[in-house]
């Protein structure tokens, strides 16, 4: 259905001149390390548990809310990343968020108390997610159609070494050093990317293009997206293929230690093929990117992904969980996501163009409400079982791809001839 941001002047061209102030691989890399820092902000102190828990005297419980503290920030705040960067541009969000993240992990360096760190991780999770929604809005500002979803990819690609390396780091700082230095780790990170981006990264939102940061005007531009169908339809096949993945990562301690009887040292276990699908899933779109048709790229990724989830529940239900048969499936699974993921991203962020950061905002809102149900109530439910597990993740899926013929459906019903509309119903084709 036509609305207002669909204008035919809102679609930029594919390479333009902006874009060669920094190159795409460059981009792609600073837009990768942006996102990086919320696993960083997460994976990197996990090992430390124990330590923190010793030094400040606190409970696990107490140890485990700072991590609680940490998500509801970082949920609550990603809705209004976007609506600040249409506001005041790009750039000047991502090096306020820095900048704020850098003090925010001083804080958690010196905290002298359990509360004190509880106060300083909520200020690190309300600027941590920038990175990730404003990063999907600069690409968009600066490319269109099989370039997009090129860079896309391949930030994807460069972003998935972090949950690799993230907790080795942790782990081996907390053993050498002490627990308070692995945040003087994320505060050197934060100060170098803030002068890496103050350096290099360009303004993609010129003032002409910008909105106004009103309630009633906010009001408007949320409203319009949250009661979009096609909003919930294609941004809801990321989220739910997302969650199929997440699932397992939230359930991993009872996956990994009560039915595959491993060690916490034996994570890597999931975690390595679960990253390498991510990886090598990337790799494959950014390649593929403008040689085949975009429904074709879909199609290949919902096979891997359905073909993935269905042989991984055959086999819990003929055979007892077991490596490596147990965790291979994941390297499909999260290879077809990642094939999926980029062409429903820039299909859900050319929905409204004029309003390209909310939109990105609220995507994100969406997949980390849904990643936090997954982990809070779902996990624990199905967790008991290998079989509910595989049941749960092919479920997962199977909502996705409904979601997705759903919304071409959808636009095909509504089809008006509108210029925007007409270019991405040929970009699906």
């Amino acid at each position: 259905m036509s609305d207002p941001a669909h204008t035919p002047s809102s679609t930029p061209p594919a390479e333009p001149p902006l874009a060669l102030l920094v190159g795409s691989t460059a981009l792609a890399i600073m837009l990768a390390l942006l996102a990086m820092l919320g696993p960083f902000s997460i994976d990197t102190y996990l090992p430390a548990f124990p330590a923190i828990r010793a030094s400040l005297q606190a409970s696990p419980l107490e140890i485990q809310q700072t991590l609680t503290a940490y998500m509801f920030s970082f949920a609550v705040m990603i809705l209004w990343h976007g609506a600040l960067s249409d506001a005041f541009g790009r750039r000047n969000i991502i090096l306020v968020s820095l900048g704020v993240f850098a003090l925010a992990s001083v804080g958690c360096a010196l905290a002298p108390s359990i509360e004190a760190l509880w106060l300083f991780r909520m200020l690190q999770g309300i600027s941590a997610g920038a990175g990730v929604v404003i990063g999907r809005a600069i690409i968009r500002d600066l490319y269109a159609g099989a370039a997009a979803a090129r860079l896309l990819s391949l930030v994807t690609m460069i972003f998935s070494i972090a949950p690799a390396i993230a907790p080795i780091m942790g782990g081996w700082i907390v053993k050498h050093l002490d627990w308070r230095a692995i945040f003087f780790m994320l505060v050197a990170y934060a100060v170098l990317l803030l002068i890496y981006c103050y350096r290099r990264l360009p303004e993609t939102l010129p003032p002409s293009r910008r909105q106004p940061f009103r309630p009633s005007a906010l009001y408007r531009s949320y409203k319009q997206v949250f009661l979009s169908p096609l909003f919930h339809l294609k941004g809801g096949t990321v989220a739910f293929n997302f969650a199929g993945m997440f699932l397992y990562v939230a359930a991993a301690p009872v996956f990994l230690v009560e039915h595959l009887g491993l060690g916490p040292d034996q994570f890597g276990w999931q975690f390595v093929p679960t990253v390498a699908g991510i990886f090598c899933g990337a790799l494959t779109a950014n390649r593929l990117a403008g040689r085949i048709a975009l429904a074709r790229q879909i199609a290949i990724g919902f096979t891997l992904l359905l073909g993935a989830a269905g042989i991984n529940l055959v086999y819990h239900l003929l055979l007892p969980p077991a490596l490596p048969w147990s965790v291979a499936p994941l390297f499909f699974y999260t290879f077809g996501m990642s094939m999926v993921a980029p062409v429903a991203t820039l299909m859900v962020l050319d929905l409204f163009p004029a309003i390209r950061g909310i939109v990105a905002s609220c995507q994100s809102f969406t997949q980390t409400l849904l990643g936090a149900v997954i982990a809070g109530v779902m996990a624990p439910i199905l967790s008991h079982s290998p079989v509910s597990l595989a049941l749960g993740q092919l479920g997962c899926t199977l909502i996705a791809f409904m979601l997705w013929h759903g919304g071409a459906a959808w636009r095909r019903a509504h089809a008006t001839g509108d210029a925007q509309e007409t270019w991405a119903a040929e970009r699906e084709r």
